[in-house]
């Protein structure tokens, strides 16, 4: 089993409904251990207009990376997420593969790590929570590296659980 890093997103509708539904997803995706970090409010990113709601989850697989990929897709699809969104615009919940044990992947539909993930507070903060050694397995750049680094925006920890 290879452990998994997902950054879980929301910003319309019920952002903690959706948020609490992909905690149990991934839950029941997991074939070991889950560990959840805390929900974190960020400002939007792009032409998303609405706050959102951020976390992120490390759980553990035996699926190949696209094998998952696709259902976290089925995932998103059959909680009301339209097929093809607009870029950085309102979703009601959105799951990003961050990364895959120690793999680096260039695919067309996939890329591990994740191409945005380091210029992201609302991904890095709540991954330095659930795997405070976390490293990049591309630029070998570990996690408090990575957050220092990466861009400033306005960010709170909740109080909400998932």
């Amino acid at each position: 089993m290879e452990p998994v890093i997902i950054a879980v997103g929301s910003n319309i509708g019920d952002r903690l409904s959706y948020i609490q539904m992909a905690g149990k997803f991934l839950e029941e995706l997991s074939e070991g251990d889950i560990k959840k970090s805390s929900i974190w409010e960020s400002e939007p990113v792009g032409d998303a207009k609405y706050d959102f709601l951020n976390c992120a989850a490390r759980i553990e697989t035996s699926l190949a990376p696209e094998q998952l990929l696709v259902r976290l897709k089925e995932f998103e699809r059959s909680s009301g997420r339209e097929a093809n969104p607009v870029r950085w615009g309102p979703r009601v919940i959105d799951l990003d593969l961050i990364g895959f044990g120690d793999l680096v992947i260039q695919q067309e539909r996939l890329i591990i790590p994740h191409p945005e993930y380091a210029k992201r507070l609302f991904v890095l903060l709540p991954l330095q929570e659930i795997d405070s050694k976390w490293k990049d397995p591309e630029n070998k750049k570990n996690i408090d590296e990575l957050t220092d680094e990466a861009p400033r925006m306005d960010i709170t920890k909740t109080g909400y659980n998932w």
